[in-house]
């Protein structure tokens, strides 16, 4: 069949229109994952909850961001001016990848002193730049940490998966060596966030907590600080957290008291 002129170039319209349309379906569901770790920096629960969220149908880009520097455990937990520095780094990573692509969908993980670098991250992002949602695992943050600034930066939902079981590493633990932001206290990711005074009570309708429910155990979580990382448990209920799936487990909101939570 031969085309004329006008019927080429309405054809060739045709074919950059489908492409446009295409690119611009792919750009929209585009994910990107990025997941920060504890202060032993990338480790094998790390890879399990890659494993897991994959197994639970997270596609597109995952991300494991080592903030540690090579510098693992207690100097990682106490190097403040550093670990400024990287949530700087983070923050502009995010603010890139928006800038690459304005469609892409960013969503945050974070297990224990991880979730101070997501918090900071999250504080440094330029006004109108936001993520989808946020998934804190065992939170090695102090309970009263206001949140309100970087909870502005999140479109969706702060799930915090605590677990009152994890007494050694976030009560023990935080208790002599401190949190991630340097308070000797019981960490959130023991005894959930409160919401401290001064706070905006409206950002944090955001913040969902989720405590241990002892049927995680088929899943392999038993409460612990790492129970939240394990392979099965992330695919059944922190994958559909990802996915911004409605969340199945009990739920209840943040405290507005700080008495008695540290």
């Amino acid at each position: 069949m031969v085309l004329t002129a006008r019927a080429m170039v309405r054809w060739l319209m045709g074919l950059a229109l489908v492409c446009a349309l295409g690119a611009g379906n792919a750009a929209a569901g585009e994910l990107l994952v990025i997941h920060l770790p504890g202060i032993g920096g990338h480790m094998y629960m790390d890879d399990e909850l890659v494993k897991g969220l994959r197994e639970g149908g997270v596609s597109g880009r995952i991300e494991i961001y080592n903030w540690t520097c090579g510098d693992p455990g207690l100097p990682a937990l106490h190097a403040m001016e550093r670990n400024q520095k990287q949530a700087e780094k983070i923050a502009a990573m995010i603010v890139d990848e928006k800038r690459k692509r304005p469609e892409i969908s960013v969503r945050i993980t974070s297990h224990s002193a991880g979730s101070g670098l997501a918090v900071w991250a999250l504080e440094r992002l330029p006004e109108g730049v936001q993520v989808e949602d946020v998934v804190m695992i065992a939170p090695a943050l102090s309970p009263g940490y206001d949140l309100s600034a970087a909870l502005r930066h999140v479109r969706g939902k702060v799930f915090v998966l605590y677990s009152e079981f994890d007494a050694l590493v976030l009560g023990v633990g935080t208790k002599l060596f401190g949190t991630i932001d340097g308070v000797r206290t019981e960490a959130a990711g023991m005894v959930g966030f409160v919401v401290p005074e001064g706070a905006d009570a409206e950002e944090y309708r955001k913040v969902v907590e989720i405590p241990y429910q002892p049927e995680w155990t088929r899943y392999g979580n038993n409460g612990d600080h790492i129970g939240g990382m394990m392979r099965r448990f992330v695919e059944a209920v922190v994958a559909p957290m990802v996915l911004d799936e409605r969340v199945g487990a009990t739920t209840r909101p943040v405290d507005g008291e700080m008495a008695g939570r540290r």
